[in-house]
């Protein structure tokens, strides 16, 4: 158990108890611990669905068959907290039996409950969790469908008439649960979708042959599929999050981005996901930033003025696209290869001052043009920066470098079930190559 986790629960039980007695027991501290409470060997007296945090959204996610051991921390109100992926999942307290469980976890000799993390597996369906890999082994639990969950290990298995089977190791509730992988896929990524221009392809008359540029209608349709599908957007916090392995995850996941902050977002893009509910990272050239609203054209290139990025926020989360940097030189490259590492450091950290008007945690960045070296790398770690997403094309998978992360393109032009293809878990990758960007 986290010792986070156990501080949440001391924070809380300190709220309900009087006043006097609190300041009573805070007088010296000095001798504090925090203590590594052990979880509790418990059964189900009947099958149990659990509830956990799925990228900010409490949902069903297992069910617990009864009898079945399981380990469960000491109650806080009317559930109980138990390991789940990673992090953890509640059960009704009243649910539990005080009868020791029929069937106990095996002893875990090879230290498996200990090995780290190296994949996910992505259901689809209800999916069974048994309690070892025989033939004969029982079903402990069910994985609920739409779930990204960690895996230890993987293992092919051959009974006596030679037939192998491939089975995924999992933790639940802190003991050893497997997985066969013909029940599930294993995890493609996580697609990371780029826009920047939206137009009505009846107003597009100077962007037609940029990549850059998306109709109305593509984008509505687009996103109406990511709603219609089940999809949830998430933030780049959530993909923070996924790589580090500290938080449960949908199986349909999808981040939208939007570089430069255009005129056209606001106009365009902004109502349609604002309608389906769906949220977004906006990353914005912190020096093009207007005072005054500008007089919409659809010829021309314009760029939010603070107002309408202020009323964005309950859709956009403000991120940095570099401040002066996001220029070219005259030999067509990114001018941020031509400058050292301080430099390109101090203009991301500027950028961030400007942008924390909007979004106080500046945490993530997307380079200029797409463009990257070592040096914008580093002078990115060195400003506090968390992420940093590219142009290079596909999708953000455990254990990539958290500064160099790829991004899909989907052009107007790209039939739906291309798109679908392009941000499913299939097991073929669904890219778009020759980029040609707004300049």
């Amino acid at each position: 158990m986290s010792k986070r986790f156990l501080l949440l629960l001391c924070i809380l039980f300190t709220n309900y108890l009087p006043q006097s007695l609190v300041s009573e027991t805070v007088n010296n501290t000095d001798d504090w611990q925090l203590a590594d409470i052990p979880p509790k060997l418990v059964q189900t007296k009947q099958p149990e669905i659990i509830f956990a945090m799925i990228a900010g959204e409490m949902r069903a996610v297992a069910e617990l068959n009864a009898e079945h051991g399981f380990y469960a921390y000491s109650p806080s109100g009317d559930y109980c907290a138990m390991q789940f992926g990673n992090g953890y999942a509640f059960v009704k307290t009243v649910s539990f039996s005080n009868q020791k469980p029929r069937y106990v976890p095996e002893v875990d000799r090879l230290n498996d409950l200990q090995n780290p993390i190296y994949d996910y597996l992505v259901t689809h369906q209800k999916t069974a969790v048994y309690n070892s890999t025989q033939s004969n082994s029982k079903q402990i639990a069910s994985l609920w469908e739409n779930l990204r969950y960690p895996v230890l290990a993987r293992m092919i298995k051959t009974d006596k008439a030679g037939e192998k089977t491939a089975w995924l190791t999992i933790r639940l509730g802190d003991r050893l649960g497997y997985v066969r992988l013909d029940d599930v896929a294993l995890d493609k990524g996580i697609p990371i979708l780029t826009y920047h221009h939206i137009l009505k392809d009846s107003e597009n008359k100077h962007f037609r042959d940029t990549s850059t540029t998306t109709s109305v209608e593509a984008f509505r349709e687009q996103m109406n599929y990511l709603k219609q599908a089940g999809y949830q957007t998430l933030s780049l916090a959530d993909v923070e999050d996924y790589l580090n392995k500290s938080a449960n995850l949908p199986g349909k996941a999808v981040v939208l981005t939007f570089d430069d902050g255009l005129k056209s977002v606001y106009r365009y893009a902004l109502p349609i996901l604002r309608h389906n509910r769906q949220q977004a990272t906006l990353f914005i050239i912190s020096s093009r930033i207007k005072t005054q609203p500008q007089k919409w054209s659809a010829h021309d290139l314009q760029f939010m003025n603070k107002q309408e990025i202020k009323d964005s926020r309950d859709v956009f989360n403000i991120q940095s696209h570099t401040h002066f940097l996001h220029r070219l030189d005259n030999h067509n490259s990114p001018i941020l290869f031509s400058r050292k590492e301080h430099t390109i450091m101090l203009d991301f950290k500027r950028s961030m001052r400007i942008l924390s008007r909007f979004e106080p945690e500046q945490r993530y960045l997307a380079y200029p043009f797409g463009g990257y070296n070592q040096s914008a790398m580093d002078a990115a770690k060195d400003a506090g920066l968390h992420l940093a997403v590219t142009t290079i094309q596909g999708k953000v998978k455990l254990g990539d470098n958290p500064f160099a992360l790829k991004r899909l393109y989907a052009f107007r032009t790209d039939p739906l079930e291309k798109f679908a293809q392009m941000v499913g878990n299939s097991e073929k990758s669904v890219i778009n190559q020759n980029i040609i960007i707004d300049r």
